[in-house]
């Protein structure tokens, strides 16, 4: 399935037309590094709750990590 790409002209003319290979090819790009952003984004707010959590095991109180991390 080929996706729609919709253009609107300076006059105002709206046109619905099928992409070409060169178009989706740079959509597929743009989704996939969306899509790598939101894997990073997520690793790091799992890696920054894990040592969140490391610090609360080890007996500093919510006050004292949140601190930390803050520094």
């Amino acid at each position: 399935m080929t996706d729609k790409i919709i253009l609107k002209s300076l006059d105002g003319t709206i046109e619905a037309r099928d992409m070409t290979t060169e178009e989706q090819a740079t959509i597929d790009v743009f989704r996939q590094d969306c899509e790598d952003r939101k894997v990073k984004i997520q690793n790091h707010m799992d890696k920054q709750a894990s040592g969140k959590q490391k610090l609360l095991d080890l007996g500093l109180t919510e006050e004292e990590v949140q601190s930390l991390i803050n520094v």
